[in-house]
This record gives structure tokens, sequence and C-alpha cells, in this order.
């Protein structure tokens, strides 16, 4: 059975390259455009692992990290962040404070996002 990767971003173009890689590389992807749809997603099965952009409409993706950590349901979940270059994310407190395994930088390749969920899911995480 595939490994099941919810894909959260606004922006579709990224949305769908990522997609597209992943799915190739043999994970069943759900996506979803904001931090709410991929909230509601999660609530009806929890993926193996969530990549999420940081700024998003309607809820961000620090306020999604924070609702899958309070929630005993979901607090394990591994998560990777996307973030916007220039937007300055404060990678120790992410990882220290919401336990995120790695932020990568748009733009970034998506080969090396594939390396990454497969090194995530394979180890139970990677360093941030």
């Amino acid at each position: 059975m595939a490994q099941r990767i919810l894909l959260c971003d606004d922006e579709i173009h990224i949305l769908k390259a990522a997609e597209i890689k992943l799915s190739r590389s043999g994970f069943e992807v759900t996506t979803a455009r904001d931090g709410l749809e991929a909230w509601e997603s999660i609530q009806q099965q929890a993926p193996d692992i969530v990549i999420t952009d940081c700024q998003m409409p309607r809820l961000d993706g620090l306020g999604l990290i924070q609702r899958i950590r309070e929630n005993p349901a979901t607090r394990e979940l591994p998560i990777l962040m996307l973030s916007a270059k220039g937007f300055e994310l404060a990678e120790a407190d992410l990882a220290q404070r919401w336990n995120v395994l790695a932020i990568l930088a748009k733009p970034f390749s998506p080969r090396e996002l594939v390396l990454i969920v497969e090194k995530a899911l394979a180890h139970g995480g990677v360093s941030a």
C-alpha cells in the first residue's frame, strides 16, 4: 500500500508540480489549497506525512501545524514546511517547538522534495 502524503499549498503550479512528482514516485497524494482544507482532510483520514506551505489564506501553515500538534490523534504526524524565499522562519523554533522535520525554501526541486519525504518516512524523521 502506498504511503499517503497530504500536500498543502495555495499556489496551484507548486501544488501540481509537487503532486505529479510525488505520485510518480509511488506516493498516494491528497492536496489542499489552504490549512483549513488540509485540517478537514486530516480529520477524515490522517496521512503518513504532511507537507504544508507557510503562507496561505484561511489557515496558514503555522496554524495548521499547531492544530496537528495539539490533537492527540495527530500529534506525532511528520511535517515538512515549504516557505517562500525571503520569508524568514525560525527553523530552530519550528524544529523544537512544533517538531517540523525540514523547511524547504521555494523554489525547491521536486526531486529534492521526494528525497526528503522518502528519508522522513523511512527513518521516522529528518533533521531540519
